[in-house]
């Protein structure tokens, strides 16, 4: 933000900030985390020289950003054909993966916004910006004035048929603006497709988008606070995409319960007030964070040179300061206090089984959106341990979501060794009877040093048959894959770290988004651009499940709008079940050996005699349920051997 905005809109680069940083309670803290000995715990540090430590993957490529984009923030990723887009600070980036050990840059498209959350649907990539700097020309000056007719708040639209020439048809401006998004694919609305905005930037000037107004429905019915926006795109004519609801999803919910701040953090609040730092308490949030000098600097000058004043500021300068503080931060949280939540950070749309995940600060919530237009909450949970509830993930089944909690707004270390395993963790959850019911935490297992900012992030599902398997990713403290199958005992298969970008001091950086597309795991690296990764089989993940997973093929991926995966009959499909028998003991090893044989024979043959064999094979497999240690996979094993049958004929 420029130096040349008031004092009060200063204030809001520093709180906006903040917004992504929120902070939980109970009155007695997790216990902390042992150190481990793990390879990740140690690693030199570097930018694109870091060591790098690697267990169950293999690193396929790292491709480092364009001239353009080195130095800025990468973030978002979505995915199309061999085609992966790549959001940024400072725009987006398109790469074409079809060689994998050598993606291509296809497109580096300039348009500066924060921070350009990506999504992909046929022709249409959609592109959002919530700063105060973005512009509608996609120009790199800024905006300098505090009311502007060229600011970009909301959601871009370009028509990509020519992914190599992007062309920019048309926006949609919100109140907020558009901080991530999700596309819905209705499978009822073939003509259209949905936009689900979460915007969490202060509500901007009536005068610079009519409309707009901020403080509680009870007072204000047109607030743009405690809502999400709604945009329908006609698919014909996309240019002529607009807001048809902003549902408020939030009414009637009380704030959260809060944790206090973690050892280190404490110590390092104590020592900040002890030299006379200035100190910000964001009570709607729940966090405690140190201004900077050079901002407190700032502003301390402000205050001087409204009273007139020359030299060095004065003790009563300093007062002034620690009383606006609070003003400050409520006027950016649109006057309101530490209430209910009033807005999504992120809203992952699973149309297959017509539910949504809202991550919405304080609170996960459930919520129908069978009617595209108008989403309703049918469920909603609060967790002392949670700070900031920051995306979700559905397992396939839709009988469990994740939640990913972003304590400390992803610019600051929340895995180091004595912070709880509990604090900045994904919470996982059975779906009963449409209500979330809470089965355990999954933490990044590896401690990372005060110079890396780490804390969960986002992630996607790895289609590997009968589990549970997510990928996520970790900012510095890299990737970590784990099977939370049985929802109370999650555990790691797979990770990849590097050491921190700087060893002396933070500096930002780390896997933004890790996603699974196509038999690939792509990651956006904040800093060193794009990785992308293999898996290789180990105890805990066969090659059998490996090529089953690979064998899910899709068009295109936006992982917050999350596709339902399907397995079309396959050998490699019918023998990941008999490995993940073997591996919990649902049948005898004797029993293990036969099936693998007649499988090996049935593949051998063809045609009928293909089909009979197996026919014959799941036969004999629906004997083996009753007795079996696991008696609801031999269960799918039988009928998944049935459906390769019935295709082999």
């Amino acid at each position: 933000m420029s130096h040349r905005h008031s004092f009060a809109l200063t204030a809001l680069a520093l709180a906006a900030a903040a917004a992504c940083a929120p902070a939980s309670s109970p009155s007695t803290a997790p216990a902390p985390r042992a150190a481990a000995a793990d390879p990740r715990v140690g690693l030199k540090a570097g930018l694109f020289d870091a060591g790098e430590a690697i267990s169950n993957l293999r690193l396929v490529s790292t491709t480092p950003p364009p001239a353009a984009f080195l130095g800025k923030t990468n973030t978002d990723l979505a995915f199309r054909g061999t085609q992966v887009i790549q959001g940024s600070y400072n725009g987006f980036q398109v790469w074409d993966i079809a060689n994998p050990a050598r993606p291509a840059l296809v497109k580096e498209f300039v348009c500066p916004a924060s921070q350009s959350d990506v999504s992909v649907y046929r022709n249409l990539l959609f592109v959002s910006g919530e700063g105060m700097e973005g512009r509608l020309d996609c120009g790199t000056e800024g905006v300098q004035t505090a009311v502007s007719k060229d600011r970009l708040r909301g959601i871009r639209i370009f028509d990509i048929s020519d992914i190599a020439n992007p062309r920019y048809i048309g926006n949609v401006q919100t109140c907020r603006g558009s901080h991530t998004h999700s596309v819905l694919v209705d499978p009822k609305d073939t003509e259209n497709v949905y936009v689900y905005v979460s915007g969490s930037a202060p509500v901007r000037p009536e005068g610079e988008l009519p409309g707009c107004s901020a403080g509680s429905p009870s007072t204000n019915p047109n607030s743009a606070m405690f809502r999400i926006e709604v945009i329908k795109v006609p698919l014909a004519d996309p240019s002529k995409a607009a807001i048809v609801g902003s549902p408020r999803i939030f009414e009637g919910l009380a704030a959260p319960p809060r944790h206090g701040m973690a050892p280190a953090d404490r110590r390092e609040i104590d020592a900040a007030k002890a030299r006379g730092a200035f100190v910000a308490e964001i009570p709607a949030i729940g966090e405690t964070m140190i201004l900077p000098d050079a901002f407190a600097a700032q502003q301390l000058a402000a205050i001087m040179r409204q009273r007139g004043g020359t030299g060095a500021p004065t003790a009563a300068d300093s007062a002034t300061l620690r009383a606006a503080i609070p003003m400050m931060i409520a006027q950016m949280m649109g006057g309101e206090g530490a209430g209910g939540p009033n807005q999504c950070h992120d809203v992952t749309l699973y149309p297959a089984i017509g539910l949504a995940g809202g991550a919405c600060e304080g609170y996960g919530l459930l919520l129908d959106i069978k009617d595209p237009a108008n989403p309703r909450r049918i469920a909603a949970v609060a967790d002392s341990n949670f700070s900031y509830w920051h995306s979700a993930t559905f397992n396939n089944d839709g009988t469990k979501v994740l939640f990913t909690d972003e304590w400390g707004g992803g610019s600051a270390p929340k895995c180091r060794v004595d912070d709880p395993k509990e604090w900045g963790a994904n919470a996982i959850f059975t779906i009963e009877n449409g209500q979330m019911v809470f089965q355990s935490y999954y933490k990044l297992p590896a401690a990372q040093t005060p110079e890396e900012n780490c804390v969960a992030h986002n992630g996607s599902m790895i289609p590997v048959p009968g589990r549970d398997i997510m990928v996520q990713s970790w900012y510095q403290g890299g990737i970590s894959l784990f099977d939370w199958t049985d929802a109370k005992r999650p555990f790691e298969i797979a990770y990849h770290d590097r050491g921190p970008i700087d060893a002396t001091k933070m500096e930002m950086g780390g896997t933004w988004s890790v996603y699974w597309y196509n038999g690939l795991i792509v990651n956006s690296e904040i800093a060193r651009g794009l990785d992308i990764f293999e898996l290789v089989p180990s105890e805990h993940l066969s090659q059998n499940e490996i090529d089953a997973a690979k064998s899910v093929r899709l068009e295109y991926l936006n992982p917050q709008g999350q596709p339902q995966y399907t397995w079309a009959p396959s050998f490699a499909v019918v023998r990941a079940y008999v490995d993940q028998l073997e591996r919990s003991g649902g049948l005898s090893s004797s029993r293990l050996s036969a099936v693998r044989s007649a499988l090996q024979g049935a593949e051998r043959a063809s045609g009928a005699a293909r089909g009979t064999a197996l026919t014959q094979l799941a036969s004999q497999l629906d004997g083996d349920v009753t007795g079996s240690r696991d008696a609801a996979k031999v269960r799918t094993l039988a009928a998944s051997v049935r459906d390769l049958a019935a295709a082999s004929r």
